[in-house]
Parts: structure tokens; sequence; C-alpha cells
């Protein structure tokens, strides 16, 4: 199949999609919701009224939304071209969130519905534990019939564990809750095969089969004026949803009538089909959420051994180590030429592991006065990257 499906394809796709999609999580930016004034409340009242008809139709929605800092500088009258230093934009996060979310429960009251305030860092979806006790919240909240309105805490968030922008938190709670389709809703109208600010004959692109490194590269054509993410974030988060059998769509947040036209069936914005292969939750989780801590480089055959093989990854193949981390991390497989080609919870501390690389497993307790396991990373926990 094209990386881009005919029309009257795309259209069936996208329709059945929008047809069938029974969990929806809906992404809206900072260009989307504020302006040079702030936060707009039109705006969110409009957002209101069209996630309630999604509501009313039967399925469950989870917002996923920006705009704190923003609401913040608003309140406190901090320009927004002045450039913020980490812990200024901590502090106008906490004045903003109140703010915001203060909007949007009068706007959904209005509209007839409850929303539910999550705030998340990357660390609560990290864990494991924390990992699924927040989707056991939000399955509880779409139990009681509640629109969870998820944001980044970003009073708390450090750099170094920031998601990075709320593009890749939506495709994380996308995944997280199985969701069917994953809306994206910003300031420009979707992606192009051109740059339609320089070329005339640049054409929009409406529906995409395969997210590959030539549809990313499309990410370029497009510039958003407003947010963190920019077009190349959604791509990207259109293609962590797509791995894990879900659908994506991107396009304008500030259509009156956005999501009743999308569900109604118009060609409007980008729409992204699922992977033809879905990982698994678990290696989903292990591959996208986890951070890394370190990095093994392997020789050929262990290489080989994992990307072709389906197997685990022994000592005898692991030829450096970098990194300082324990057993249970995270921890990237790479070649001779430094390309990553595995990720995976690893056995063996560091330490331990800079001990026994290069070793027949048969000596891991004479070397280490003790062996947990033959593998130093099991195949069940590890994914093969493409």
């Amino acid at each position: 199949m094209s990386i881009q499906c005919n029309h009257k394809d795309g259209l069936f796709y996208r329709q059945t999609a929008f047809d069938k999609a029974r969990r929806v999580v809906i992404k809206v930016g900072s260009a989307v919701l504020t302006d040079k004034d702030g936060v707009n409340k039109e705006v969110i009242g409009n957002l209101a009224k069209q996630i309630a008809f999604l509501h009313n139709s039967g399925r469950e929605v989870i917002l996923v939304t920006s705009g704190a800092v923003a609401a913040g500088r608003q309140k406190l009258g901090v320009p927004f071209d002045k450039k913020l230093a980490i812990p200024e934009k901590q502090a106008l996060a906490s004045v903003g969130q109140m703010l915001l979310m203060h909007a949007y429960d009068e706007a959904f009251e209005a509209a007839g519905e409850k929303v539910a305030q999550i705030l998340l860092t990357h660390s609560d979806l990290a864990n494991r534990n924390r990992y699924l006790n927040v989707r056991n919240t939000v399955h509880s909240l779409f139990r009681f019939g509640v629109i969870p309105v998820i944001n980044e805490n970003d009073t708390v968030s450090i750099e170094e564990l920031r998601f990075g922008d709320n593009d890749y938190l939506g495709a994380l709670v996308s995944n997280l809750i199985e969701a069917d389709l994953f809306i994206c809703l910003t300031d420009v109208i979707g992606l192009y095969n051109g740059n339609p600010k320089t070329n005339p004959e640049a054409k929009p692109i409406y529906t995409v089969a395969e997210i590959t490194p030539e549809v990313e590269a499309m990410a370029g054509n497009v510039k958003s004026a407003l947010g963190t993410g920019g077009m190349q974030s959604k791509i990207r988060a259109a293609k962590l949803v797509a791995s894990c059998g879900g659908s994506s769509f991107i396009g304008p947040g500030k259509e009156k009538a956005i999501l009743q036209q999308l569900f109604s069936g118009e060609m409007i914005g980008t729409f992204f089909l699922p992977a033809k292969t879905k990982l698994a939750s678990r290696k989903h989780w292990i591959a996208n959420v986890v951070k890394p801590h370190g990095r093994l480089r392997l020789d050929d055959g262990a290489c080989r051994a994992l990307t072709q093989q389906g197997k685990s990854l022994l000592p005898s193949g692991i030829v450096t180590v970098s990194g300082d981390f324990g057993a249970g991390d995270s921890v990237e497989c790479c070649n001779s030429e430094g390309r990553v080609l595995a990720v995976g919870l690893i056995n063996y501390s560091a330490a331990d592991i800079q001990k026994i690389k290069g070793v027949h497993s048969d000596r891991i307790e004479d070397i280490l006065g003790y062996k947990d396991s033959d593998e130093v990373m099991h195949r069940d926990n590890l994914v093969v990257l493409q």
C-alpha cells in the first residue's frame, strides 16, 4: 500500500474508523486555546460543546489540554514574548492550571457534562504500578460518566523527566486506555506534500496509510504559530498511536464544528491509519514510555539473535556498557555503528554487566557470586525497534 490512499479508499478508511470509534482522546494545544490576550474562553466553550456531542453519542472521551502557562501569564500580566526560566514557568503553570480548569468546569457544565482533572508527570507513567493505577482511575471515571481532562503537572515536572510536549502525552494516554482514535487539534489544516506558502502546487494529504520517513519529512512543510510541539511532534504522536492499533487525526481546532464535520465524513485534515502489526501494551510501555538509563553495544551475533531470531540477550554478546543503571531499568541495545536496535528491561546492574560482558552464562555465578538469570535481558522484556 502506498503511504497515501486515493480519495475513495481514504474516505472509506476514515469513515469506518470514525464510525467504529468508541473511545476517543482529543488533544488541544496552546495554538488553539490561546490568543494574544491569553486563554480564549469562547474557544473552550465551543470545544466543550463539541466533546459533549461525542460523549452523548455513546463514546468515552478524554481531553488532553495545554494552556496552563498561558493562563498564568494572562492572570499575572507576564508578557507572552518574555522568556521564562523553569521555576517561573512552574509558578505560572500553578496559577494558570486553576484558571484553566475553572474555565473547563464552567464550559462543560453549560454543555451538561462533568469533568475531572488529572495532572501527570512522566514518572507516573514510567512506573508500571502507577501506570496501571492511572488507567484504572480513568476507567472508573468513564463508569461515572465523567470526562477526564489531562495535562502535564508542570509545577513539579523537572526538565529531564518531562513529556516534552502534550502531543506525546496525548499519544501515551491514547495507548494507555487503548483508545480507538486520537484527535490532535491544532492551528494548521493538516499535512501537505509541499510547503503551501512557497509552492502553489502543494496539495493537502487527507489519508496516510503508513508513517514512513518520507511522511515524517513532510512535517517540515507546515509551520504552527504557537505551541511547543509543531507538526513533527504530531506526526510522531500519530506513529506512536498507530503502533498500538489506533487511528489518528490532525486538523484545524478552531473550526467551530470540527468534530461534527469529522464524524459526519467530511474530508478535512489528515487521517492516519493504524499500523499493520499491533504492539502489545506491555511492549509499548517498555519501548515508548520508560526512559532508558544506559546502553549496551553488542557484537554482530547478538544483534542477529535479537533482531532476526527473537532470542534473549546473553552476556556473551555484550561488547561495551555505558550509563549508570540498576536491575529492572530500561537499557538500549545498539550495534557496532551505534544504531539502537532494541530496548528492554535489564536483569543486572551496569556494574555487574561490566564484570560479565563477553562471558558465557554458566560463568555468571562464579564472577558475581550469584545468578538471577542466564539472560541479561529476556526477550519477553525486550522490544526490537524498526
